[in-house]
């Protein structure tokens, strides 16, 4: 069976977020926190489901997240593992 659907596709937005979209995601995660995602845009006032509110926190929106280029240690770092470890998938 599994679950029930993450929102109403009727009532939600679909594609590219809008800047206001993204500010009032970002305030609201500021005060509440994260919580639960499949609540967060309704609270949040955002008419999008809460796969999509995930998503775009985890990928574009949270402050921790590191955009551009790789620094020159962190390239040879890189290198430096996959000599020692090559290409393969880590196995834990």
């Amino acid at each position: 069976m599994g679950r029930s659907p993450c929102c109403e596709k009727v009532h939600t937005n679909k594609g590219a977020w809008t800047k206001e979209e993204d500010q009032r995601l970002i305030d609201y995660i500021r005060v509440h926190g994260k919580g639960c995602w499949r609540s967060l845009p309704k609270a949040a006032g955002l008419l999008r489901c809460g796969k999509s509110c995930r998503l775009r926190w985890i990928n574009y929106l949270r402050p921790d997240l590191k955009r551009g280029n790789f620094t020159e240690e962190e390239d040879e770092l890189i290198i430096k593992l996959h000599s020692l470890l090559g290409k393969a998938p880590l196995k834990l």
